[in-house]
């Protein structure tokens, strides 16, 4: 395996103010499909011996700078060595084309970053968990029910992208018709790419924003679009994904076999999140006849909206206390 060069902004482009607590750097690592991966690595300033550390993405079609960042910026400070990474075909990360996703690779991105902290010396192996925001979420808890050696998962306002493709918001549109119409749509989108050769992207959150738009994407738009989270690399805050970019998801259900994760698992949403549908159905999915429910926990947090728990929506939303305690457990 032979680890690509990345060209990796060195000065500081978070969405988040730097913390004086941690020491900060970048890293790269390589996946199973030889796709090298661009990472800021987190480590606590006072720390002694060998760490317990967490790998964080998300959220879906956004950047280390963003949301993951923070999460792994307030994780080291709270004694634990982080990264946040962006995953394969974006942000600083490799791979060619641009802009494309899997729930396999996807997946394995998040396996990757738990083969490098594996091997990293000031880690731990035996003290490692993952936290996945938004459809990372969804990945993160697809890598818990695949990687024996995670030993703690939490999915912060998850979302399930392969049943958000598969059968639209709120499951509007879980039918095969509607499912039929929309590979008409991604195979017509390949020819055209194909004889362009380019491939057209999808748009990232609309801009501008319409009057009528439904809350949810005023929600994104308040983020993504606007200084509060807007970043030039997010595909969200930008142009998108390629239009052909997630056409794998509709066919392809994954939190398959969840019930049967034996590690740690802690999913936390937002009540008025419009996503928390997700959430909860997920965590009802995993420990449905499961035998390991004891360590599997759903939270919830009142009043917050989905994106308050991508930078705490100006209210202190994201329960850093609450995650602390929860991989002071299960990576003790």
């Amino acid at each position: 395996m032979k680890t690509a060069e990345l060209i990796l902004t060195q000065e500081w482009d978070k969405t988040f103010p730097k913390s004086d607590k941690v020491d900060h750097c970048k890293v790269t690592f390589i996946n199973r499909y030889g796709i090298t991966l661009a990472a800021d690595m987190y480590v606590p300033k006072v720390a002694e011996g060998n760490l317990p550390a967490i790998a964080v993405s998300g959220p879906f079609g956004a950047v280390k700078e963003q949301s993951s960042g923070l999460y792994a910026q307030a994780m080291a400070e709270r004694g634990f060595l982080t990264i946040a990474f962006d995953p394969s075909f974006t942000g600083e990360s490799g791979g060619e084309p641009r802009y494309m996703a899997s729930p396999d690779t996807n997946t394995e991105d998040f396996m990757a970053a738990v083969d490098f902290l594996s091997l990293n010396e000031k880690v731990d192996p035996d003290r490692i968990g993952i936290i996945g925001i938004c459809g990372w979420g969804g990945m993160a808890i697809n890598a818990a029910a695949l990687d024996t050696r995670s030993k703690a998962t939490v999915a912060s306002t998850m979302y399930d992208m392969t049943r958000v493709a598969a059968k639209g918001y709120f499951d509007s549109e879980d039918s095969e018709e509607a499912r039929y119409n929309a590979r008409k749509a991604f195979n017509a989108q390949r020819i055209e790419d194909y004889q362009n050769v380019f491939y057209q992207r999808a748009g990232g959150v609309v801009d501008p924003l319409p009057e009528d738009a439904p809350f949810f994407v005023k929600d994104y738009y308040d983020y993504y679009k606007t200084e509060r989270g807007y970043h030039p690399r997010s595909l969200n805050s930008n142009d998108g994904w390629n239009a052909v970019g997630t056409m794998s998801f509709l066919n392809q259900p994954i939190l398959q076999y969840s019930n049967e994760i034996r590690s740690a698992v802690m999913i936390i949403h937002g009540e008025k999140a419009h996503s928390c549908y997700f959430g909860k159905d997920a965590y009802a999915n995993m420990i449905k006849d499961s035998k390991y429910t004891d360590n599997k926990e759903l939270y919830i947090i009142p009043d917050a909206v989905h994106t308050d728990l991508y930078d705490g929506g100006g209210k202190d939303a994201i329960p850093f206390d609450k995650l602390e305690a929860f991989f002071s457990v299960y990576l003790k």
